[in-house]
């Protein structure tokens, strides 16, 4: 669990809105709110952790990204996001 931590925690980096748009479009982003640490909902994806991934999607703490935020960030189009990438989703958090 800890080399997978690191290897996630390697993975960590920063994208702009127009570099995430092709992954909204295949429906793979997956949006965190930012009392989550983004390594932490990475590992329990990879780990199949799915009472930690339900519990937040109870929360409304991850989810896909919804029409208004996805409009709001298609009006500034180098809004910047935390982002790791957990085959074959893209986590990401607003910066």
């Amino acid at each position: 669990m800890e080399d997978l931590r690191a290897e996630l925690a390697e993975g960590l980096d920063e994208a702009e809105w127009n570099w995430l748009i092709p992954h909204v479009q295949r429906d793979a982003v997956i949006f965190v709110a930012e009392q989550l640490d983004l390594v932490d909902v990475g590992v329990a994806l990879a780990s199949d952790n799915v009472a930690s991934v339900q519990s937040w999607i109870d929360d409304q703490l991850i989810h896909k990204p919804s029409v208004t935020q996805i409009s709001d960030w298609n009006g500034d189009r180098t809004k910047r996001f935390n982002s790791l990438i957990v085959q074959p989703f893209v986590l990401i958090q607003e910066l």
